[in-house]
């Protein structure tokens, strides 16, 4: 719903009867649509104007520091004060900042609101993926993170229908229900075992494993794994500087932040957001004769739909093809966008009639069905999987901080790309960055479905080779795990 504010706000604040009015092309403007890195159609406007009001842009976005800071705070918290208490923390800044826009009567203040909004954005999204990491089982992992998705897409939906029956402060407090609704909720559930036990705190663990099983669940079995787990590999709650930096430079750190790093980086290369937030100007400039507000509209409900599937997938078939499926699919997309819209500027040029204009509509569908079947959803659950325990929260923080600041960097540089090296070859090399991606997710990525934190963690400390990738010197399986069997 925050990602979706400024896309109903901004019209209604252009309005002549309205009580904070700004003016379109302006400074303010920018400042709040661009504080989450989200930007609206007429933002994107801006960029192709004047070079003042492109420096507003660039203000902007600096002001956008908020989100960053939010993950890395939000990681710090997770292992120095538990998962629970920093869902609940994360929550204040969020429900601050709504309450802040609800009751502006200046512009400063819809500034500050959104500050805290993407703050507190910044700071739920690692927290709610580790801790239902934590507390679920392997074969439901996957799926059960994979909501928060579901979520982002569903938010969008919400705050555009609301947006287009109320007012932007009306929507704004009716949005503050959902940070104050999980804060109280928060107070109800237990810490994560994981953490408990890490804090040398076994009873408490069993009592909260207890409730998240079921009474007629026997636990016994699973506590003897995870207690195990903690002995032979010494796991304690780490407080000291040098401590939490040792255990930052360890291989079963390292190697998954690395991991996910490149992952974060190809997937977001691959022009993602671009596609999103630049929709409505590249459904007008790739020559189609479908209305591209309507396309747009229909644009989100493929993407929520997708992101719907995508959760089942995960179940089903894992996290290694879901990102073939969307490396190569959205390679191919681009490929296919970026060659007609040079065909199309071929056929301007020499006052040659159009032809196959459902091409690119074809082609932006299909790269949001495919990127939306991997790339938006697995490397945000693997963030809660692949990280050892005692740094999980620090380490899910950063690549949290990774994921967004890549978000920033592709966006801004579109519309200088797109200048540069036109639409159409900026396009094609977004498509091959996917296609080379596709190279290093088969060699590199291991596949998580329906394995243990613990067997994770040991895979990444080279104390075990149970997870598949596409390597050749991987070891054939010598063991079947059925469904259901905990393992050490």
């Amino acid at each position: 719903m925050a990602f979706g504010f400024s896309a109903i706000a901004l019209p209604q604040l252009q309005e002549p009867d309205s009580i904070i009015p700004i003016k379109e092309g302006s400074p303010e403007e920018s400042w709040i649509g661009e504080t989450l890195f989200y930007i609206s159609e007429k933002e994107i406007i801006l960029t192709y104007i004047t070079q003042s009001q492109l420096a507003f842009v660039v203000a902007a976005s600096m002001y956008s520091i908020g989100t960053p800071i939010g993950c890395l705070l939000s990681g710090y918290m997770m292992d120095m004060f538990g998962r629970k208490r920093s869902l609940i923390i994360t929550e204040i800044p969020a429900l601050l900042g709504w309450l802040l826009i609800t009751f502006a009567v200046d512009i400063r203040l819809i500034y500050a609101g959104r500050f805290f909004v993407g703050l507190g954005s910044g700071m739920v999204g690692a927290p709610a993926r580790v801790y239902t990491s934590e507390v679920t089982q392997p074969h439901l992992r996957g799926m059960l993170t994979a909501l928060s998705s579901v979520g982002v897409s569903t938010g969008v939906l919400i705050e555009y229908a609301l947006g287009s029956m109320l007012s932007w402060n009306i929507c704004a407090a009716i949005s503050g229900i959902l940070p104050f609704t999980a804060l109280l909720l928060m107070f109800f559930f237990p810490e994560t075992p994981s953490y408990l036990i890490s804090r040398n705190k076994p009873d408490q663990a069993k009592k909260a494993l207890q409730k998240f099983r079921g009474n007629t669940y026997n636990v016994n079995r699973e506590m003897e794994t995870l207690v195990e787990f903690s002995n032979k590999n010494n796991i304690k709650h780490l407080t000291g500087f040098r401590e939490i930096m040792c255990a930052l430079m360890k291989p079963n750190a390292l190697k998954p932040f690395t991991l996910l790093f490149l992952y974060f980086l190809i997937y977001q290369w691959s022009g993602t957001n671009v596609i999103t937030f630049y929709a409505v100007e590249i459904f007008k400039d790739s020559g189609t004769s479908m209305n591209k507000y309507l396309a747009a509209v229909i644009l989100g409900v493929v993407r929520l739909i997708s992101t719907i599937v995508a959760c089942f997938l995960c179940r089903k078939c894992g996290r290694r093809p879901l990102t073939m499926v969307s490396s190569i699919g959205c390679g191919l997309s681009m490929l296919g966008l970026g060659s007609y819209m040079w065909l199309k500027d071929h056929w301007v040029t020499n006052d040659l009639p159009l032809v196959a204009t459902w091409v690119p509509v074809m082609c932006i569908f299909s790269y949001i069905i495919t990127c939306t079947l991997g790339f938006l959803v697995v490397p945000w659950v693997m963030i809660g999987e692949v990280y050892p325990v005692q740094v999980r929260g620090i380490m899910g923080g950063l690549t949290t901080m990774c994921g967004h600041s890549f978000v920033f960097m592709v966006v801004k540089t579109y519309p200088f790309l797109a200048t540069t090296l036109t639409r159409h070859g900026t396009f094609i090399i977004y498509g091959c960055i996917s296609l080379f991606g596709t190279i290093y997710f088969y060699i590199c990525l291991p596949e998580t479905k329906d394995k243990t934190l613990q067997e994770i963690e040991d895979y990444f400390s080279g104390r075990s080779n149970t997870l598949m990738t596409g390597r050749i010197s991987n070891k054939p399986k010598v063991l079947e795990i059925k469904k259901g069997q905990i393992l050490p």
